[in-house]
């Protein structure tokens, strides 16, 4: 039974890719309209933690996935239609990613495809999208032009908007941060804490920092087990659990 915050309920999850174990046993709540900073070192799982929330494992023939994840009480393993489940979450990878189109088309892409044709409805939702992702002023006037030509900044802020042009429940970012300048990457933090409102964030980074910043709540991962979540409060305090968690935090490994 889905407790009444949790927009997320993980138990029990592993993942294998042949003979490497990606995730092993994680259980683990996300709650409703929180943040959640996931960090730890290079293959530690979470960015297969991501690729399971929305089943992209599906399309990796050498994915091996045990256990239980429900959305809103409902177990995703179980729903038919798989892009029914992905339209609901929204994912933001690594690198930007524009599609050889233009900014319009960008954004206007999954609706159209989800059947929408009203073109004052596309227009409404690229505008929306647009602003929400804090790129609107930059790009108004030149929706015509190519989302490439951008720079890698306003591209990743596109992407964004993208992703949240179906309206998704739960937005995934991974290491949003990793390609743009650290003026770009504070404009895209604010947008996340104002996105907060309306969705539940699973925001993956390798920048112990932004995590501090951000995360409502923060989770540690190391070799694929879930090592400790708590509030950023605990987490970057001596009040940690596992003495591992204060070590990352502070920069003793990593």
């Amino acid at each position: 039974m889905v407790t009444a915050n949790n927009k997320i309920e993980i138990r029990d999850l592993s993942v294998s890719y042949g003979t490497q174990t990606a995730l092993d046993r994680v259980s683990l709540d996300v709650r409703e309209n929180e943040i959640l900073a996931v960090i730890g070192p290079a293959n530690a799982g979470k960015t297969t933690l991501l690729n399971c929330l929305n089943r992209m494992t599906d399309f990796n023939p050498d994915a091996k996935v045990s256990g239980t994840i429900r959305i809103d009480g409902e177990d995703i393993s179980r729903i038919r239609d798989a892009s029914r489940l992905r339209s609901r979450i929204g994912m933001v990878f690594p690198l930007p990613v524009g599609l050889p189109m233009s900014i319009y088309d960008n954004v206007a892409f999954a609706p159209r495809m989800a059947g929408m044709r009203a073109k004052g409805e596309l227009d409404e939702i690229v505008e929306r999208c647009l602003q929400q992702a804090a790129v609107w002023d930059e790009v108004k006037d030149r929706l015509d032009h190519l989302g490439t030509q951008l720079s890698g900044g306003q591209q990743q802020r596109l992407t964004i908007a993208r992703a949240l042009s179906l309206q998704p429940e739960i937005l995934c970012l991974d290491e949003f941060s990793i390609a743009v300048d650290p003026v770009t990457t504070m404009k895209i933090e604010e947008v996340i804490k104002t996105l907060k409102q309306n969705m539940t964030i699973i925001l993956v980074t390798n920048l112990v920092l932004q995590a501090k910043r951000l995360g409502d709540r923060t989770a540690l991962f190391l070799g694929g087990k879930l090592v400790e979540v708590d509030t950023n409060e605990v987490i970057f305090s001596r009040q940690t659990a596992d003495m591992r968690t204060y070590q990352y935090v502070q920069g003793v490994f990593g």
